[in-house]
C-alpha cells in the first residue's frame, strides 16, 4: 500500500489516500474522491484546480482532468471542461461509459450532463482571489507567479492495483480552449501494473512535448528506482532543450515493489 502527490498542498489529500488504503478501498475510488475534494475546495484553486482556479483570457475556468489505472486501456480524460468543479469525476466515467478515451469542451460538457452531473455557472467556479486576479490582469495586465500547479496523484492499494489521476485548471488567463500535458496520456500521467505509475507537473505546453511520465515508467521497467528514474528524465529533457533553457517541471512516480 503507498499514495504519493505532487506539491506540499497535496499531503491532506495524501494522508486522506492512506487511510482509505489501509480500510481496503480500491485504488481508483481513493484517488478520485482524493482528488475531487481538492477540486471543490474553493481555497485549493489558487493552486491552479478546480474550483477558484484562474480563468482563460475571456474570465471562463476551463478545467482538464484525466485517470489512468495500471490495467491496460482502462484510462479517462477530459478537458477544457466549463462549469464542472470535480473533473476528475467526469474523467472517470469517460473511462467506464464511453467508448472514447477523452472528451473536450462542450462535447466533455454535454457527456457530463447526459451522466448526472450539474454544469454550474461560472461565477461558482471562481473565488474572490482569482476574480480579483482576473481582473488585474485585464486592467494592469498583472500574470500570476509561478502558475503551472496540478494536482496529481498515484495510490497502490492492497489487492496490488494502482491508479494515478491529475487535475488542473490550467495556465493562468490562457487561449480558451488551451489544453496542457495533464489529460495526455504518456505526458501528465501514465500507469503499468507491472511496472508503476508517474505524473507530472509544470509547464504543460513544455511538458507535453517530452512524454516524461511514460519516459519514468519505461526506465522503472528496466530496473530503475522511481527516484532514479525521474531524476534520469529530468537530466535528458536538460540535455536536449541545453543547459540555459529552463522551464517548470515536477515528477512523482511510484513502482510496484521497493527497490
Amino acid at each position: 500500500m503507498a499514495a504519493v502527490g505532487t506539491w506540499s498542498f497535496s499531503r491532506p489529500a495524501v494522508e486522506r489516500m492512506r487511510c482509505m488504503l489501509l480500510a481496503g478501498q480500491n485504488a481508483t475510488d481513493v484517488v478520485e474522491t482524493a482528488i475531487a475534494e481538492v477540486e471543490d475546495d474553493v481555497d485549493t484553486g489558487r493552486h491552479i484546480v478546480g474550483r477558484g482556479g484562474y480563468p482563460n483570457s475571456k474570465g471562463v475556468v476551463e478545467c482538464d482532468a484525466a485517470i489512468m489505472e495500471g490495467v491496460p486501456g482502462r484510462f479517462g480524460a477530459v478537458a477544457a471542461l466549463r462549469g464542472i468543479a470535480q473533473p476528475c469525476r467526469v474523467a472517470r466515467k469517460v473511462m467506464e461509459k464511453s467508448p472514447h478515451s477523452l472528451l473536450v469542451g462542450d462535447g466533455a460538457e454535454a457527456f457530463a450532463q447526459e451522466l448526472g452531473f450539474t454544469s454550474e455557472p461560472n461565477a461558482n467556479m471562481l473565488s474572490d482571489h482569482s476574480a480579483t486576479a482576473y481582473r488585474e490582469y485585464l486592467e494592469k495586465n498583472k500574470l500570476v507567479r509561478g502558475g503551472h500547479d496540478t494536482i496529481g496523484l498515484i495510490a497502490l492499494d492492497l489487492s496490488g492495483n494502482i491508479t494515478v489521476g491529475v487535475s488542473t485548471s490550467g495556465a493562468p488567463f490562457k487561449a480558451p480552449g488551451r489544453v496542457g500535458d495533464s489529460p495526455l496520456p504518456g505526458c501528465g500521467l501514465y500507469a503499468d501494473h507491472k511496472v508503476g505509475a508517474a505524473a507530472a507537473t509544470g509547464d504543460g505546453d513544455k511538458i507535453m512535448c517530452y512524454c516524461p511520465s511514460f519516459h519514468v515508467v519505461q526506465l522503472m521497467r528496466q530496473g530503475s528506482s522511481p527516484n532514479e528514474a525521474c531524476q534520469a528524465v529530468l537530466a535528458d529533457i536538460q540535455r536536449r532543450i541545453g543547459g540555459d533553457k529552463c522551464f517548470e517541471l515536477g515528477l512523482i512516480s511510484l513502482n510496484m515493489k521497493p527497490n
